[in-house]
């Protein structure tokens, strides 16, 4: 029985291990946080932390593979276990390019993929060069450790320059100006590769999001034929250039002229995949398993429409999580319910997920407004 590590403990990881107890695998998570999502299932945790050398030295020594469920993890010290003969899945090189946004959209364009034009930020100075060149509206963002939102500053005008730079610790940290794409749709795609190279491409997805945090995810996406086929194949080529085993989630813009360009990548399971779970022949994390362990991959055809809702911490509530209103939705045909098992709630916090499947997603749509009223995460 092989034994799989996993830096991080949270929800994705849990998932991971759900999937992963289905071929008799053993895992250990390594987080620091004690009552972490996947605390629960897992064969052992080591409670460390992520850029704590002797802690991933450990985690390695107690693994047949090594895996990641985000990105804030030291890349050098996984490219340094590697070197060392440690197995690691996705690639800790694709890791340090992606986690740096100026350095993964850098790589993007040396490899002729269309993303939004973007430089990077030594001073104030330099937004106003760039915003000569864009015009308004830019995206300051930090280049690194930003999720959800975070990290993030849409500049509107000229006032605004001195305050976003300033908000976003300009003097401190590393930052880039990207250009702003007035896009018509968010989507994603969610891509494997194994290890003979061969590459599974899932549905396309679209994703609305909310104060910059995913609220819906909608399978197959409202989109043309021409679009469905620039997606998939700009996600086959990301595969190839990056050409590592494991799960990848191609975040897109589509523009009203139905360009599609790559806004950012993340080399793991994500948020938007989720609907795979019941939504698909094979899991994203049953994939991402068969991917780095060298099985062959499976079928990820779309079994019914599916629409996921993300079950976030209500406004005014901090405190011991509770949800509310899984009876009644439950009663719903074809609703898939996770809790992720996070103890404490806040406002915006993602707490749990609702998988809807239907006939068409027009009739899951309507399944999902109806469970958005009757499903709370409080405290």
């Amino acid at each position: 029985m092989k034994t799989i590590g996993i830096i991080g403990g949270g929800q994705l990881g849990k998932m991971m291990i759900l999937e992963g107890k289905k071929l008799g695998l053993s895992f250990i998570i390594l987080d620091p946080t004690t009552n972490c999502p996947a605390a629960s299932i897992a064969d052992e945790h080591i409670v460390g932390d992520f850029y704590n050398e002797m802690s991933l030295k450990e985690l390695a020594e107690k693994s047949d593979i090594i895996t990641y469920e985000f990105e804030h993890i030291d890349a050098q010290i996984l490219i340094n276990l590697q070197e060392e003969g440690y197995v690691i899945h996705p690639s800790p090189n694709s890791l340090k390019i992606i986690q740096n946004k100026f350095l993964q959209k850098n790589f993007l364009k040396n490899n002729n993929i269309k993303t939004s034009r973007f430089r990077a930020i030594d001073c104030v100075g330099d937004i106003d060069i760039a915003i000569k060149a864009y015009g308004f509206p830019v995206m300051l963002k930090n280049c690194t450790n930003g999720y959800d939102g975070k990290g993030n500053y849409r500049i509107e005008k000229q006032n605004d320059i001195p305050i976003a730079y300033k908000a976003l610790g300009g003097d401190n940290y590393q930052l880039m100006v990207e250009e702003y794409i007035p896009f018509e749709r968010e989507i994603s795609v969610i891509a494997a590769m194994g290890v003979t190279g061969e590459q599974t491409i899932y549905p396309v997805g679209e994703n609305i999001h909310q104060d910059s945090i995913l609220k819906t995810t909608i399978v197959p996406a409202k989109v043309s034929l021409n679009v469905e086929r620039k997606a998939k194949e700009i996600a086959s080529k990301v595969m190839e250039i990056f050409n590592s085993q494991g799960i990848f989630c191609i975040e897109m813009f589509v523009d009203k002229e139905e360009n599609v360009l790559v806004n950012e990548i993340a080399p793991r399971p994500h948020n938007s995949g989720h609907y795979t779970i019941e939504g698909c022949s094979t899991s994203q994390f049953y994939q991402h398993l068969r991917s780095i362990l060298g099985l062959p991959l499976g079928e990820v055809e779309l079994i019914k429409p599916a629409v996921m809702i993300n079950l976030l911490g209500e406004e005014g509530y901090k405190g011991s999580a509770r949800l509310i209103g899984v009876e009644e939705a439950l009663k719903i045909p074809e609703v898939h319910v996770h809790f992720y098992g996070k103890e404490m709630t806040a406002p915006k916090r993602k707490m749990g997920h609702v998988t809807i499947l239907a006939k068409s997603i027009d009739l899951a749509l309507e399944k999902a407004e109806k469970i958005r009223k009757m499903m709370k995460v409080i405290s």
